[in-house]
């Protein structure tokens, strides 16, 4: 069941931690499925971040090279784009205290066709940029 629809599309289990290493950052991950046509993820806001980029992880060996998505994330259409460790993510910064696990938090989510939805995000035990959750 989606923690949320707009239109053709559906926000399917979303989450967020914080960073183990730097308390001011965290992670956000949701899987966005697409039953309509081509659409972007364009920005998203939280009341707790100072900002929130859409990101990509590239593995390169042992380091990760992580850069902002120019231009906002493709959501595919009829098909699904998955945001979660070591891949697309949103990665909140200015966090004005560290994610309490347990609790949630408003993300709003803004695509370029769809329009804009606000979406609690549970939030999990905190890891490391890029280390993949048991529950991802």
């Amino acid at each position: 069941m989606p923690a949320a629809s707009l239109g053709p599309l559906q926000i399917v289990k979303p989450w967020a931690r914080s960073s183990s290493q730097y308390p001011d950052l965290a992670g956000a991950f949701m899987t966005v499925a697409n039953d309509g046509d081509t659409d972007r993820l364009v920005s998203a806001s939280c009341p707790v971040a100072s900002s929130i980029e859409i990101h990509a992880i590239r593995v390169k060996g042992p380091r990760l090279e992580m850069r902002q998505v120019e231009g906002g994330l493709v959501i595919p259409p009829a098909n699904r784009q998955v945001l979660k460790p070591r891949g697309y993510h949103l990665l909140m910064t200015g966090l004005s205290a560290p994610l309490a696990a347990g609790t949630s938090l408003p993300v709003t989510l803004v695509f370029e066709k769809a329009g804009s939805v606000t979406v609690d995000f549970p939030v999990e035990a905190p890891g490391a940029v890029g280390q993949a959750a048991l529950s991802a």
